[in-house]
Order: structure tokens, then C-alpha cells, then sequence
């Protein structure tokens, strides 16, 4: 498996963006290349800044279509292909968190970094049949601020940016992820006094 990830790694190098597309959507979707996509962004970026834009584009558009094919297996295969995937308290875990909390159960693991888990929770977004376009959105805005995130970190820190997110990755995930509920909930409480008002 080591050979293919550093053949995969060689090939997005000498691709560029089409490149990292390819490797968000393979990580994203039926391989797992767990920090490949997060340590390529940070290198393109600290080796062409003036495309950065282009990067976190290329990662989050790469991650998004790998998201929505393993939504469609999910939609397709059903409960019975998860529970085969993974063992059944982790399927049960995850189907109650999308009871409780909706898109928030992909929108928040979208953004974590490895080993965080985050396949289940899209194949699981695809059996319990949440609406695509939101799920889209969700994962758009997920996957978005983290490359963005890591984005800038890199053009800030360059090489060094390893070394802080090795020392601070949770810290910014946890960050990110709070900012991103606070705008969820300012979001909810709008949009339930805007009906209210009506």
C-alpha cells in the first residue's frame, strides 16, 4: 500500500490541482490516504502561493464529488452494505447522532482531521436519505474551510505548517468547529423568528 500512496502522492505533484482533485476525491471516496490531501495542499501552497486559491478549490471540489459517490453507494446499498463496513455499535452511534443533530453529523467531522472517522457518517447521510443538495452544501462548507484553513496556514507558516498543525491540529479543528456552530445556531434562531414573525 506504501508504493501506491507515494506513486498517487508523485502523480498529484506533477499534476497540480487536477492532481489534488484526484486525491481528495480517491481519500474522500473508496481509498483511504488518511493526510495525503491535508500535506499536499500545505506543500503546493507553500511552493506557489500565488495559487492558492486554486488549491483549496481543486481539494474541496476533489473531496466533494469522492463524498457524493460514497453518498450514492450508501443511498444504493442500504443499511445492510454499512453494517458489513463497519461494526454495528459505530453504525448505531452514527445513525443516532443524525437523529440528534442532522447535517451537523457530517458538517462537524467534515472538518476534522485524521483519525477522526468521517465515511461512515457520509454513507450513513446516503441510507438515511438526506436531501443531496444540502448534503452537498455540507460538505462544501466542511471540507472548505478546512482546506482553506490549512490554505492559509500555509502561505503564513510555509514548511513549517506541518509542525503546527502536528502540535495545534485539534485545537484548529475545535476552533473551526465552533465557530461553525455558533453559525448554525445564530442560522436556526433566524430562521425561527423570521417565521414567527410571519
Amino acid at each position: 500500500m506504501g508504493q501506491i500512496v507515494d506513486r498517487i502522492r508523485a502523480l498529484a505533484l506533477a499534476l497540480g490541482a487536477p492532481g489534488l482533485f484526484l486525491v481528495a476525491f480517491l481519500d474522500s471516496s473508496f481509498l483511504s490516504l488518511p493526510e495525503i490531501a491535508d500535506l499536499l495542499v500545505v506543500y503546493m501552497v507553500t511552493h506557489h502561493k500565488h495559487r492558492v486559491v486554486v488549491y483549496a478549490v481543486a481539494a474541496t471540489l476533489g473531496s466533494i464529488g469522492g463524498c457524493l459517490l460514497m453518498y450514492f453507494i450508501g443511498r444504493k446499498g442500504g443499511e445492510a452494505l454499512v453494517r458489513r463496513r463497519f461494526t454495528t455499535a459505530t453504525v448505531d452511534r452514527s445513525m443516532a447522532a443524525f437523529r440528534r443533530h442532522g447535517l451537523m453529523a457530517v458538517l462537524i467531522p467534515s472538518l476534522l482531521p485524521p483519525p477522526a472517522p468521517f465515511k461512515i457518517f457520509v454513507l450513513l447521510a446516503g441510507v438515511a436519505g438526506i436531501d443531496s443538495h444540502r448534503f452537498v452544501a455540507a460538505v462544501a462548507l466542511g471540507r472548505g474551510v478546512r482546506y482553506v484553513a490549512l490554505s492559509l496556514l500555509a502561505v503564513r507558516f510555509g514548511d513549517r505548517t506541518l509542525a503546527y498543525l502536528h502540535e495545534n491540529g485539534m485545537i484548529v479543528s475545535l476552533a473551526a468547529v465552533a465557530v461553525l456552530t455558533v453559525g448554525f445556531i445564530v442560522y436556526l434562531l433566524m430562521n425561527r423568528s423570521g417565521s414567527a414573525n410571519l
